[in-house]
């Protein structure tokens, strides 16, 4: 079997805005008179949005203490300035190999996707310069189920033209390794083995990526 399509998550894959959301989540909480620290926000990974704000009161010890509304508000807020935060992002963030990576694939024919839950996916990829490297962008704002559900990896195949056992997934998350593999797709792993499973190969970065030996796969 060859790949013809190869898929990418954003966060963590392509570029770490999860500082950003850090900062974002920890101004909230400095608004709310308690500290978030980064061994704190370790616990908000690959989760949603409003799943993030619970756990984020429950460390504050103030869960249970607002309305729905009050929460959606708060969520709101942080949202604002995280968008506010990542405005500023430039191509000096894209993480090491990307752009090397994603020229090599399409070089070779393979078509290249982006499989993201942000809905802030375009803004990044635009302040990035990277558009022009996709084939096609299936980000939040096109799907309604979340990783470990395969909904967002199996519409960029579709939108790509490729059956999904003939694509490999780039991912950096436990929820992501296991949407490809939902998908019936090949699943590389971008991290450390000791925090990630499941996967049918792992590096360190995309700078680790050889995309000829990954179409054999």
């Amino acid at each position: 079997m060859s790949i013809k399509a190869a898929l990418f998550d954003l966060d963590g894959v392509i570029v770490d805005t999860a500082k950003y959301h850090y900062l974002a989540w920890k101004r909230l909480a400095s608004e709310l008179g308690f500290v978030f620290t980064e061994k704190d926000n370790e616990r908000l990974k690959g989760v949603s949005r409003m799943r993030s704000l619970e756990i984020l009161l429950e460390v504050g010890g103030l869960l249970g203490r607002f309305s729905d509304e009050e929460m959606a508000e708060m969520a709101a807020r942080k949202n604002e300035w995280y968008v506010q935060y990542i405005s500023k992002m430039d191509e000096s963030e894209i993480l090491d190999g990307t752009v090397e990576c994603l020229k090599g694939f399409r070089a070779l024919g393979v078509k290249t996707a982006l499989g993201s839950a942000s809905k802030n996916a375009m803004l990044i990829l635009g302040n990035l310069k990277l558009t022009p490297y996709f084939d096609a962008i299936i980000d939040g704002t096109k799907v309604s189920k979340a990783k470990p559900d395969p909904e967002v990896f199996l519409l960029g195949a579709k939108e790509v033209g490729v059956d999904p056992k003939d694509c490999v997934v780039f991912e950096d998350a436990q929820a992501g390794i296991e949407a490809a593999k939902n998908a019936g797709m090949k699943a590389i792993a971008i991290g450390k083995p000791e925090d990630l499973s499941g996967y049918d190969k792992i590096c360190k970065g995309l700078h680790e990526v050889d995309p000829e030996e990954v179409i054999n796969m």
